[in-house]
């Protein structure tokens, strides 16, 4: 009897020790906005680190022709124009007389969206750095903007009262600038928001094939949403149906708009329902240039005031439907037309390497969110009628644990839930990340994987990463060699 015993215990030792064993010992990292580099992942087992030419490594940004930038094709003679010319607003520079400021992040659309071609997201050489004292401007460059460092916008966790904020605090003011003569206004305290971890940061995001992404029915997100529910839960990612518990979502569902309770889906947290809202709330956010849609300058500041109020609407004196257009119609207009990024069939690492990390990355579960493909309904424009959209997201928000966590809540979207980000593109994106805290695409897979299984608060991703982490070096690589082909 006494022997039975003893071998039981034995066993459930056995067990819980196998039990406690098995759960990966990365650390738990608390909330730290300030800090751009919160989650450092332990070291992958499986890696001999007295052997670094054993890791699989990001072959980097794929060089050669932008394979993004273009019209869709389809498009109409007209259509074509309406890119063509949203596509010069896009990029132009504007100033103070057409309504810049009085507090902005930059002077133009296009030159946060740069990489690798207009439309597109942070570019290599920060243009902020060089616009803090354009035109003799009085700025004084935060310590967390480089010139080899991405675009970022600002934006504090909490009011100075404790109460949530979550708003952004524009970099820069147009005071001493020439063309905002006797405009007196200084920048936020960003040093002080950071020594108090009350500052977190955000990147542009690409808007190539926006306009196949805001096709897509809500009923697929939906389905796809349902899909695979046993193998999502098994790996702690959430897959429920829509419901919102005390004005937010339980991790994994959509970001409904609050008034007509459809699917948000542009932003890092899903939070703009069309282009034309995204197109409106960037320029007022971004470049100060109120509009149609948001009519109050976000600074009124008499002595910096320079154009009337609000500073774009449509031209209803323009002779051409394009004359007549305001510019977020424009910036809408271009950013629906914009083709998706062309992947690439056999770089990095040839196309046997890139076929194989294509079906690694479903094994190991990243297609459970980063869904490969979605298909569009039926577009009043024929070119975005009925077409595939290979985003490889779900358009979800999801809990990503601790170490990605910003403590902003948008919508439905909590202090650690971010939208699964459209992978399509990377191959040619340099920074990572709603943050841009890594160029490196090896440890942005990492960062997915903040918190862990005994302290239940791990990332939906925990579990994936887990078997991404578990695979051999050269499996890895090839993962690493597909995600950069996209």
């Amino acid at each position: 009897m006494r022997k039975r015993l003893c071998v039981a215990l034995f066993l459930t030792l056995g067990v819980v020790g196998l039990y406690f064993y098995q759960i990966d010992l990365a650390t738990s990292f608390d909330f730290r906005p300030g800090d751009s580099h919160t989650s450092r992942p332990s070291p992958d087992p499986s890696v001999d680190p007295s052997n670094p030419s054993s890791r699989a490594r990001d072959p980097g940004v794929r060089m050669g022709a932008p394979g993004a930038g273009d019209p869709i094709t389809g498009l109409s003679a007209t259509e074509t124009a309406f890119f063509n010319a949203g596509k010069d607003d896009f990029a132009e520079e504007d100033g103070v007389p057409e309504g810049l400021g009085p507090t902005m992040n930059l002077d133009s659309c296009g030159n946060c969206h740069l990489q690798p071609a207009v439309g597109g997201t942070s570019p290599a050489v920060n243009p902020q750095v060089e616009f803090a004292n354009k035109l003799g401007a009085t700025n004084t460059l935060p310590a967390f903007i480089h010139a080899n460092g991405p675009v970022r916008e600002a934006r504090f966790v909490r009011n100075p009262d404790g109460t949530p904020d979550g708003g952004v605090h524009a970099l820069f003011t147009i005071a001493g600038r020439t063309d905002a003569p006797g405009c007196v206004l200084a920048q936020p305290n960003f040093a002080a928001a950071q020594a108090h971890n009350n500052v977190i940061f955000r990147i542009p995001t690409p808007t190539f094939g926006l306009g196949l992404v805001e096709q897509i029915p809500d009923a697929a997100i939906a389905a796809n949403q349902a899909k695979d529910s046993t193998t999502k839960r098994s790996l702690g990612i959430a897959g429920k149906a829509n419901m919102v518990v005390s004005g937010r979502a339980i991790s994994g569902q959509t970001n409904n708009n609050g008034n007509d309770g459809t699917i948000a889906r542009f932003g890092w947290k899903a939070q703009n329902k069309s282009l034309l809202l995204f197109s409106g709330e960037a320029y007022n956010v971004e470049m100060g240039i109120s509009n149609e849609l948001f009519q109050t300058e976000r600074n009124e500041t008499p002595n910096c005031q320079f154009a009337t109020v609000p500073n774009t609407v449509n031209n209803t004196d323009g002779a051409t439907p394009i004359l007549a257009a305001s510019a977020i119609e424009k910036f809408s207009l271009f950013m629906r037309f914009l083709a998706p990024p062309a992947p690439s069939p056999d770089t990095p690492g040839g196309a046997d390497s890139i076929a194989r990390g294509r079906t690694l990355f479903s094994n190991v579960g990243c297609a459970l969110c980063h869904t490969p493909t979605f298909q569009t309904g039926n577009s009043t424009v024929a070119a975005l009628r009925d077409k595939p959209v290979n985003l490889f997201s779900d358009l979800l928000v999801h809990d990503m644990g601790p170490g990605l966590a910003d403590g902003v809540s948008q919508g439905q979207a909590g202090p650690r839930e971010f939208r699964t980000a459209p992978l399509w593109g990377l191959g040619q994106r340099i920074f990572f990340l709603h943050d841009g805290r890594t160029s490196d695409l090896v440890r942005a897979i990492q960062e997915h994987r903040s918190g862990d299984n005994f302290h239940r608060n791990a990332s939906e991703a925990y579990g994936v990463v887990r078997n991404y982490n578990n695979l051999h070096d050269s499996q890895q690589q090839d993962i690493l060699n597909f995600l950069r082909s996209l």
